[in-house]
């Protein structure tokens, strides 16, 4: 029973919209960002490190990084470069990229939801990047890159949506991504009544993305989150790249893989496309691997996913990776990036092998969930990712 409220948004002017949104700034390189806030300056990155485009409050204690980050918010608003809805809202938000469609709802979530189980999650968060997150949100009061969760179909809230969507939005833009997103506003008090109802009759919902940002606002009584139904969210693999075969000879290491998988060369590359087939990239070969019914359980919500089963018995027994958060010798890239582009890396000698899996399905995600258990690192890459400034919660 996920508890909702409206909130009023900060978001940015007609005409700046392209100008404040960006992406989170991990995405980009320090340079990148540095020249980004050096050209904009209306770039939200100004209310996230304001030290990029102010050498002299690098290396500065954070309580200044922050009260810069204030004096930037309030000549924001001085300037209307951020303008506040004037009534409390939810928001129908629509994202096109690369020919997928997405559309969710966006709200405020109480944090009781999350502390009750009602928002349930499946990974485990790193504390040193929940503090910083938290000491970034109380200190600033900003709270600008929402959650992803996911609900099973609601009709009201599909029917909702629909409606909105045929009326003019608030925010209408295209970046230079070519990524098109629009915002509608939701203020009719009837119609946050029956979104509201909709969410408190859901049994549980489910973070699909977000779990750090959500688990940093335990302390306080909302976070900003975008609902997404299990139909719009969309699930892509995490590839495994490893630079050596642990002291193994390609003969010896194909020997022993044969005791636990099914192993057979391919004259094309492999990008799985059913759960419990991985690709295995060796040698200028490609390999399909199919794990043999007897070493998991199929109806063990963890033990049967596919990146379970690639760790507890190729990297860990055979590749003596056992931690694959803090191990250097292992990497992962997420689905967006290209098969050509693994089996590049590993012929210029960057790494010795690399795997490619099959995505983890939302039906995997939530049975992971809802028994309370949690997937190994890098499990899922989930899009929609979110631009930060979209829509901001001023938290007071």
């Amino acid at each position: 029973m996920p508890l909702i409220k409206p909130f009023k948004a900060l978001i940015p002017a007609a005409h700046l919209q392209r100008d404040v949104v960006t992406w989170p700034l991990e995405n980009y390189s320090i340079g990148e960002a540095k020249l980004i806030a050096s050209e904009n300056s209306f770039s939200f990155l100004h209310l996230i490190n304001p030290a990029l485009e102010h050498p002299y409050l690098r290396g500065s204690r954070q309580d200044l990084i922050y009260k810069k980050i204030q004096e930037n918010l309030e000549d924001f608003m001085h300037l209307a470069v951020l303008v506040q809805v004037p009534q409390p809202a939810y928001y129908i938000y629509q994202i096109s990229c690369n020919g997928l469609v997405q559309h969710g709802i966006w709200t405020l979530s109480e944090v009781s939801s999350y502390l009750d189980g009602s928002i349930k999650k499946h990974e485990l968060t790193v504390e040193r990047r929940e503090k910083q997150l938290s000491d970034y949100m109380q200190q600033t009061g900003l709270d600008a890159n929402p959650v992803l969760i996911t609900y099973r179909p609601d009709k009201v809230i599909d029917g909702l949506i629909k409606v909105y969507m045929e009326k003019k939005p608030v925010l209408d833009f295209v970046l230079k991504d070519k990524s098109l997103h629009r915002v509608w506003v939701v203020d009719r008090e009837e119609d946050i009544a029956l979104i509201t109802s909709a969410f408190r009759k859901m049994d549980g919902v489910y973070i699909a993305d977000g779990h750090h940002r959500a688990a940093a606002m335990s302390k306080m009584d909302c976070f900003s989150t975008v609902y997404m139904s299990t139909e719009e969210v969309r699930i892509l693999q995490y590839n495994r790249l490893v630079k050596d075969l642990n002291g193994l000879g390609k003969t010896e290491f194909l020997e022993l893989l044969d005791k636990d998988f099914e192993v057979a060369k391919s004259d094309v590359k492999v990008e799985p496309d059913q759960l419990h087939v991985m690709g295995m990239y060796l040698d200028h070969q490609w390999y399909e691997l199919r794990p043999r019914a007897e070493i998991f359980e199929e109806n063990d919500a963890v033990e049967s996913l596919d990146v379970s089963i690639l760790q507890e018995h190729i990297l860990e027994p055979l590749l003596n990776i056992k931690d694959p958060r803090t191990d250097t010798r292992i990497s992962f890239e997420g689905g967006k990036v290209a098969v050509e582009k693994l089996q590049e890396m590993v012929d210029n000698g960057l790494y010795v092998i690399a795997f490619t899996l099959h995505a983890v399905t939302v039906d995997q995600l939530i049975k992971v969930a809802d028994e309370n258990k949690v997937m190994p690192p890098k499990s899922t890459w989930i899009e929609p990712k979110f631009l930060v400034g979209l829509l901001t919660n001023r938290i007071t």
